[in-house]
């Protein structure tokens, strides 16, 4: 009798195990496809068509008119054509912005900060990140691949314009976190500053608080599912999402750095800038803007968002 209650207490475990193996996989993979194949995401807010009551029209209008250069290049590890818009300063300058968009976005949907940095006297560079806009690839980084297309579209901008070239990095959410990353390389001593809005500390920490706060999943599913992510990207692609850390790469950096973020921002919770902000080793400056939830400080604060931006730059650049 105990020989068979023990072979049927193995069964029981062993089906449960099956059971919740079989579930960890199924939803892993359902998340890897949410969080990093290319493609429509109910979860992020439609583009709405250009309107004169937005804060920006005047901006976002300028951009749609203006006359784009394109420039592409290879990926820095040589499996992806890149592609960017270039649109030279009103006068010849040899100070020029690179302007990285967030999650799903592309080089398009960041023309209202085109239009900020050519009002202040600079080229500006928008790159599509690879898997986004006119760029190739079939995989989201988070920024952690990314940090070394900047570098190379850094690189490049150098040959263009020589060495007298003065480089700033504007990231905005996806784009700022990959502005951080990007900080903590070795970067040519052309780039003179960065600038970071709304950026997350790590690509675990954003995958964890998305994960609870979309999915409403406990911390006894959310955190071996996203461990299990994590593996599925060093298998398929060689690194680890706990290698896609900003505040280690910002304890490398040491180029004056501007943290913004929206104090109502809850797709990228706040506390996040002050971890940002604590861990840079270079002269920074940190402004939280009031009402503002994610990537909307710009629209909620236009006039203020301008001048912080050039009174920043005004010092370092």
């Amino acid at each position: 009798m105990q020989k068979k209650h023990r072979k049927k207490c193995y069964i029981w475990l062993i089906t449960i195990i099956t059971m919740f193996f079989t579930l960890y996989l199924g939803a892993g993979y359902y998340f890897y496809q949410v969080a990093f194949v290319p493609g429509h995401k109910s979860f992020l807010k439609k583009h709405k068509a250009l309107s004169k009551s937005d804060p920006l029209y005047k901006e976002k209008l300028w951009y749609l008119n203006s006359k784009k250069q394109q420039y592409s290049i290879k990926s820095a590890d040589n499996k992806f054509q890149l592609v960017a818009n270039y649109l030279p300063a009103s006068s010849k300058s040899f100070k020029t912005v690179v302007i990285l968009h967030g999650y799903m976005g592309n080089k398009d949907k960041m023309g209202q900060y085109a239009a900020l940095f050519h009002q202040l006297g600079y080229n500006v560079l928008l790159p599509d990140a690879r898997s986004h806009g006119a760029s190739q690839g079939n995989f989201i980084g988070y920024g952690w691949p990314e940090r070394n297309d900047v570098k190379k579209w850094s690189q490049y901008i150098i040959k263009k314009q020589g060495s007298n070239s003065k480089i700033v990095i504007f990231g905005l959410s996806m784009g700022a976190a990959t502005a951080m990353m990007t900080s903590g390389e070795k970067l040519p001593t052309q780039v003179k500053a960065i600038i970071e809005d709304c950026g997350y500390t790590s690509i675990e920490d954003e995958l964890n608080y998305e994960a609870n706060k979309l999915y409403k999943l406990p911390a006894m599913v959310e955190v071996p599912i996203v461990k299990l992510l994590s593996l599925s990207v060093k298998i398929k692609y060689g690194y680890f999402l706990s290698e896609g850390n900003c505040i280690k790469q910002l304890e490398k950096n040491h180029r004056p750095f501007l943290f913004i973020h929206g104090e109502k921002d809850k797709f990228v919770p706040m506390y996040m800038v002050y971890k940002n902000y604590r861990a840079c080793r270079g002269p920074k400056e940190l402004w939280v803007t009031k009402n503002a939830a994610h990537a909307e400080s710009f629209p909620k604060h236009p006039k203020i968002y301008k001048n912080k931006i050039a009174q920043f730059l005004n010092k370092y650049v």
